[in-house]
């Protein structure tokens, strides 16, 4: 692993007085040049499949705020795409999925090695990117963790509880987790495609990984990690995998300790000073800020911001949000975080 720039090091086991720092969905709605590019771009999907404007979208964070690290501009949602999905985003309500419900269903998705065919713009991106980038400002690539993915292919949308995947898992368990082996598959084969590309961190995004019930956490959250991790130790050894199951509670740590991911990110109900403790010692931690306090700022954005670096900065940490930057965010309390945090 190169060791060039903070983000790197920090993923590597260094500590840092004054750690790296990248949010998620740093490229977005809260910035006005985001705004004009998806506006010349005419669909969200024409933005994701057109290098040009994927990256111009993935640079515009970073010069405006330097941050350590980019993210590919994408959307875990194109997985279920290339593998046969039909996919469309409504206007204010969000992505539509053409839905999994049967072993039939499941049958007339294409196989795992014709997904390049879509997503090779995606990969063209990220060669892009690696050229664009300035010196010590890694890019990550990133992919919707299985269960995640399939509650949207499931439900064919996004849903408060994800019951539609959970009442398929006792329905008819078999086609559940066929789908799940599908997608896990296919996520090992789009992030290897990315790293191939350039992309020198990977993250896996579980954001509903919270919703899965106890019992069920490690066969569909932890497993599957565990099977991506291990397939891109073994043919990209040395590139960092961050793995973030949002809202594992009290699993976090069997996550980490299974997954053997390189950073574990932290969502904005866990306790630092727990993660301090019993995360932090065998690993890098990332997050957790509340994204809220982007849209309020002020004396509370930046006393949180020290307590976190207080409590996290002893051990290899990255500064993050516990959950993406919000539409609402306003940049110049962006501007203030990272004053508060680099000094």
């Amino acid at each position: 692993m190169s060791v060039d720039g903070r983000m790197m090091r920090a993923l590597a086991g260094e500590a840092q007085a004054v750690p790296p720092v990248w949010l998620m969905r740093q490229a977005g709605r809260y910035l006005p040049e985001y705004r004009a590019t998806r506006a010349r771009a005419g669909s969200f999907l024409d933005l994701c499949y057109t290098p040009e404007l994927a990256l111009e979208v993935t640079l515009q964070p970073i010069r405006r705020f330097g941050f350590d690290a980019a993210i590919l501009f994408a959307d875990i949602l194109l997985v279920p795409q290339a593998l046969g999905a039909t996919l469309t985003f409504v206007e204010g309500e969000g992505p539509r999925l053409s839905r999994i419900e049967t072993a039939e269903d499941l049958a007339r998705l294409r196989p795992v090695d014709a997904i390049d065919e879509t997503l090779a713009p995606v990969y063209e991106t990220v060669r892009l990117l690696r050229a664009a980038l300035p010196a010590g400002v890694p890019l990550i690539g990133f992919a919707g963790a299985p269960w995640t993915v399939a509650t949207y292919m499931v439900a064919g949308r996004g849903t408060p509880d994800q019951a539609p995947a959970r009442a398929m898992i006792y329905r008819d368990p078999a086609t559940f987790d066929a789908l799940v082996d599908r997608i896990t598959e296919a996520t090992i084969a789009y992030l290897g495609a990315q790293i191939d590309a350039g992309a020198q961190i990977v993250k896996l995004f579980d954001s509903w990984a919270g919703s899965v019930p106890g019992p069920l956490f490690a066969r569909y959250v932890t497993a599957p990690a565990r099977r991506i991790a291990e397939a891109l130790r073994a043919a990209h050894p040395g590139v960092p995998l961050i793995g973030f199951p949002r809202g594992a509670g009290g699993a976090y740590e069997a996550y980490a300790e299974e997954t053997g991911a390189a950073a574990i990110a932290l969502d904005t109900s866990v306790d630092p000073a727990w993660a301090a403790r019993r995360l932090q010692p065998g690993r890098c931690v990332q997050g957790n800020l509340d994204p809220l306090l982007l849209i309020t700022g002020g004396d509370a954005l930046v006393t949180t911001t020290r307590r976190l670096i207080d409590t996290l900065a002893g051990g290899p940490y990255i500064f993050n949000l516990g959950h993406g930057i919000t539409p609402e965010a306003d940049p110049r309390n962006v501007e203030l975080l990272l004053r508060t945090i680099r000094g």
